[in-house]
């Protein structure tokens, strides 16, 4: 399975951020290999559109998995119908988050807010 997490920094201390369309990186994680890299977020400083940006990139990706804390409604869309599964992180350790995936243990997103358009 393909895990993307939106994070901090490019590396796996700094943990999950708190804001999906805004997170300077994401993680990307193959349970097969069990290897991850890193994908600059480069929609992060845009004006406007920025969860689906994000959303195109987590595609793009190949993620079959996204784990984060909150989620727009506008990306929430674009990554149901690419059949992303959404999960709802708990804390913000990259790694523990994977494992509770991978082991069934994380709930699926269900609170989808309006988003920030134009923000």
């Amino acid at each position: 399975m393909i895990i993307g997490l939106p994070v901090n920094a490019n590396n796996l201390e700094e943990g999950i951020s708190a804001s999906y369309g805004r997170a300077p990186f994401y993680y990307i994680y193959d349970s097969q290999t069990k290897e991850g890299h890193f994908v600059d977020n480069k929609a992060a400083g845009d004006v406007g559109g920025v969860g689906v940006k994000s959303a195109q990139l987590i595609i793009d990706q190949k993620v079959e998995a996204l784990i984060t804390p909150r989620l727009g409604d506008q990306a929430a869309q674009v990554l149901e119908g690419a059949e992303i599964g959404l999960y709802k992180s708990q804390g913000t350790d990259i790694m523990e988050n994977i494992e509770a995936v991978l082991a069934s243990e994380l709930e699926k997103l269900t609170e989808i807010h309006p988003g920030h358009h134009g923000n």
